[in-house]
């Protein structure tokens, strides 16, 4: 070691002890406040919608069984100001044959939402999945994407576009008047950053896009707002292929006012340099964001899930926690630019994200979460993921803690 660097840490040493007790406990490193703090019932905890109100609102994912399960109805009540349903305003709900809408669910949705005075966000008018088929064959019953006449390949989609206006005018006529935000079109950009290549665009190309919106203008006026929803917003070549879509849409006039980021998140992944930059990218172009489907899931891609939530280290929790406290602080940062944070759930007792929680195992039947760690066998979406702030039993988590307490 030279002389020099051993003198420079005999100066540090004999500063260190010249410093009082209570100084050397500053310069240490501390344990940020939610690893300290109670387990506590959900129920009786501060609530979440009341710490961001001047931010933005708080929603949460619902399906209809949960209107009628009293615990999920007071979590509702005491930590949300916003919902969505998760599935029944999908199009395979609202309209599984042609001209025979279902709004039985729905309206039991808006019912409640207006009971207790909370936003409600439509999701969503749009989407190549949990669409019913009829939209996509003619008017022999045939697939409208198999025609390779050109005359009968426009009347197919003049025939799919008459049929979107249809069902956008009816559900929007219906519920102008109850539900202000708007998921349009759900998924329209691909991974790859070109348009998903969906029936929807094999056989209208963009037009059903624009269809898709001038239609809910025009119906609901212009107190909905409306937006393009999606997912991996933060991630390139996606990212700037949907900044161009809407700029170019925004330039032709398309009444878009704002994306839905679905946010389905890991603890690590994407970085909150990128969300930011997202978020700053799209409100540049003068358009609301809104957080649409927000979980942090415990796992990877792919997800090796433990089997069971008990299973789950304590530590896993506490890397959840300071990924929500960073994101959340982001969020709140960005206050002027998001105007609704909607998870895509209650509670951990209730997540998509189970169905792909898929079990790992070792030649010897163990199961195997390290992502590097060798595996013989898979059992699919039979693990437990955990990715809310409340927990199964709806008490608070760490997670919980960190985006109510940070400063």
């Amino acid at each position: 070691m030279l002389k020099k660097s051993r003198k420079a840490m005999i100066i540090g040493f004999s500063f260190m002890l010249l410093l009082p007790l209570g100084m050397t406990n500053v310069l240490a490193k501390t344990e940020p406040s939610y690893t300290k703090k109670p387990r506590i019932s959900a129920l009786h905890a501060p609530q979440l919608d009341q710490r961001y109100k001047h931010s933005f609102t708080i929603g949460a994912a619902v399906e209809p069984y949960q209107l009628q399960n009293e615990k999920d109805v007071q979590m509702l009540k005491r930590h949300f100001n916003s919902i969505v349903a998760e599935n029944v305003m999908k199009p395979i709900n609202i309209q599984p044959e042609e001209g025979k809408f279902n709004f039985a669910e729905a309206d039991q949705v808006v019912r409640f939402a207006k009971k207790h005075h909370m936003d409600i966000r439509f999701h969503t008018l749009v989407w190549h999945s949990q669409v019913p088929q009829w939209f996509f064959l003619d008017k022999e019953g045939k697939p409208m994407v198999n025609e390779t006449d050109p005359v009968k390949r426009e009347q197919n989609k003049q025939l799919l576009l008459k049929r979107l206006e249809t069902h956008i005018k009816t559900i929007v006529e219906r519920y102008k008047d109850d539900i202000k935000y708007w998921d349009v079109v759900n998924e329209v950009v691909g991974d790859d950053g070109k348009l998903r290549n969906s029936l929807w665009y094999q056989i209208a190309g963009i037009d059903y896009i624009k269809v898709a919106f001038q239609t809910a203008r025009k119906y609901g006026g212009n107190k909905i707002k409306l937006y393009i929803n999606d997912y991996n917003t933060e991630v390139e070549p996606k990212r700037s292929a949907l900044y161009n879509l809407v700029k170019q849409l925004k330039e032709e006039g398309v009444p878009i006012d704002g994306i839905g980021h679905q946010s389905h998140i890991q603890i690590g992944w994407p970085s909150e340099e990128e969300i930011e930059k997202t978020i700053t990218m799209f409100a540049d172009l003068g358009l609301d964001n809104q957080i649409t489907e927000l979980d942090v899931s415990m796992y990877g891609w792919p997800p090796r899930a433990y089997p069971s939530y008990d299973a789950i280290p304590e530590q896993k929790f506490l890397d959840q926690a300071a990924r929500y406290d960073r994101l959340f602080k982001l969020y709140e940062k960005l206050g002027d630019k998001i105007s609704n944070v909607t998870f895509w759930g209650i509670a951990d007792n209730h997540t998509w994200l189970d169905s792909r929680a898929d079990i790992y195992y070792d030649a010897d039947g163990k199961v195997v979460v390290d992502p590097k760690a060798p595996y013989t066998s898979v059992e699919k979406g039979k693990g437990k993921d955990a990715p809310f702030v409340f927990d199964p039993e709806y008490h608070v988590k760490p997670a919980y803690w960190a985006i109510i307490d940070h400063k």
